[in-house]
């Protein structure tokens, strides 16, 4: 551990110190930074050229004197003290236990910036996660090891449908429990209080680890807050062999304040301004799920994101899109019509699904059962729109029956409780009881065999 100050901060920009003098300093290495009034506060060095380095303080700025600050390097980078002992605490945005509990101690530290995962040692993801939710499970299934993201709106439920999820996935025919690693980067108070309740309350706290870093406190933690979460979960999974689902919530916030970092380096701006690297930066978090060959463990990562304005087009969900596996879109519309979970299914995406269903995984009809319901609501959602320019009675018994289909499908199918556990069984047979409304020659999607198995419709 280095034991030189430096007293030559020349300056502060919003969360940056420049430091000059300092010809030694690694990049992602931390920083002391002690304040006039002799408190300390954690630093990192982004930047390090032509004797200056560039400090990013995770604690406030503001009132530093520039004469009477000083900078300590430590001489090595972030790292996490991790133990199954973090099962059942909460932490805050740099690691610190916020439970009024002992500090982790471990002879194992791990560097939170992590490793990314050979492309040739990932296992292929194929293990079915029932979520409980029918328009998960039957029509955007989540796989073990995959990274899907829920894209919301301001005032959308995504944290309830989250907490949902948490507590009722499972894998069909194992026993198995996940340990849950939430981290709650730039949340108010009112959406970790909610999260911390519903684990207590099922009892799933005790296989938890929460990270929470709330809007009142500094914006910096938002940047390493996701880091720290996914090295408990690598902890958890590939050295404790457990099954590990991450929630993080809100992938905005996180990039809020890495544009914020960016603005105070006066780098050149990229979309919306956020940084050009954003791309690069976001697939260092979403990259770090998954599984890796002859490890029993896994990690499967739901990152939620409010999508600004409702845009699916930002630059936010847009590039996550592209890293990730898929999408769950939430919707305003199903949202004001009193149904949860309002999520989108024309709209979503799963494009692992495949591989976690059929005859081995769910059941022999789950694919045919599933491309029925989006061709019949697609259409019925179709002609919501023509009956507002030609009138219901315009249309043919058999758009009449598509008309009443997308209702019922909305009402009866992705319309459930709160508490509502719906087996991956009962989503599809809930499919069928939708396809009797329907004629038989309206099944253009599903193979006859199935029709004879499964079919509901009345001789």
């Amino acid at each position: 551990m280095k034991d030189v100050y430096y007293s030559t901060v020349k300056q502060i920009t919003n969360v940056l110190l420049f430091v000059e003098g300092v010809s030694d300093a690694a990049y992602n290495e931390i920083a002391e930074i002690t304040l006039e009034d002799g408190t300390t506060v954690t630093g990192q060095v982004l930047d390090s050229r032509n004797g200056i380095a560039v400090v990013q303080s995770f604690g406030e700025t503001r009132g530093m004197n520039l004469e009477k600050t000083k900078v300590r390097f430590t001489g090595s980078t972030a790292k996490l003290s991790v133990s199954t002992d973090m099962l059942g605490r909460i932490f805050d945005g740099v690691g610190k236990p916020r439970d009024g509990g002992p500090q982790i101690y471990s002879n194992e530290q791990i560097e939170i910036t992590g490793s990314p995962i050979n492309p040739t040692a990932r296992e292929e993801p194929s293990e079915f996660i029932q979520t409980g939710i029918s328009t998960i499970d039957c029509m955007n299934t989540l796989v073990r090891g995959q990274k899907l993201p829920i894209f919301s709106g301001s005032g959308l439920p995504h944290n309830r449908i989250a907490a949902q999820i948490a507590r009722q996935a499972k894998i069909l025919g194992q026993s198995e429990e996940f340990a849950v690693v939430f981290g709650g980067i730039g949340i108010n108070s009112e959406e970790a209080n909610f999260f911390k309740r519903e684990l207590e309350e099922t009892g799933a706290l005790s296989r938890s680890v929460v990270f929470l870093n709330l809007s009142s406190e500094p914006s910096m933690e938002r940047v390493i807050l996701p880091r720290l979460a996914l090295t408990a979960a690598e902890y958890l999974a590939y050295t404790e062999n457990m099954h590990v689902l991450v929630i993080l919530t809100d992938m905005t916030n996180y990039a809020e304040a890495l544009r914020e970092v960016s603005a105070a380096r006066e780098e050149v701006p990229g979309r919306r301004g956020y940084p050009g690297y954003m791309y690069t930066d976001l697939s260092t978090i979403y990259e770090r799920a998954g599984k890796i060959n002859n490890r029993k463990g896994s990690i499967t990562q739901i990152p939620m994101l409010t999508m600004p304005g409702d845009d699916i087009t930002h630059p936010i969900p847009d590039l996550t899109g592209y890293i990730t596996e898929g999408q769950i879109v939430l919707s305003r519309e199903l949202h004001r019509k009193g149904i949860y979970p309002n999520v989108d299914v024309l709209l979503s995406l799963s494009r692992l699904m495949n591989q976690g269903i059929g005859k081995k995984n769910t059941r022999e009809d789950h694919r045919n059962v599933s491309d029925q319901l989006y061709s019949s609501y697609a259409a019925g959602k179709d002609l919501r729109s023509l009956t507002e320019i030609v009138g219901e009675e315009a249309l043919s018994e058999s758009d009449r029956r598509s008309l009443k289909f997308a209702d019922l499908f909305e009402e009866n199918f992705v319309k459930q409780g709160y508490d509502e556990d719906r087996s991956i069984d009962k989503s599809l047979d809930l499919g069928w009881e939708l396809f009797s409304t329907l004629s038989k020659n309206d099944m253009k999607r599903i193979k006859d065999e199935f029709i004879a198995k499964y079919g509901k419709w009345k001789e």
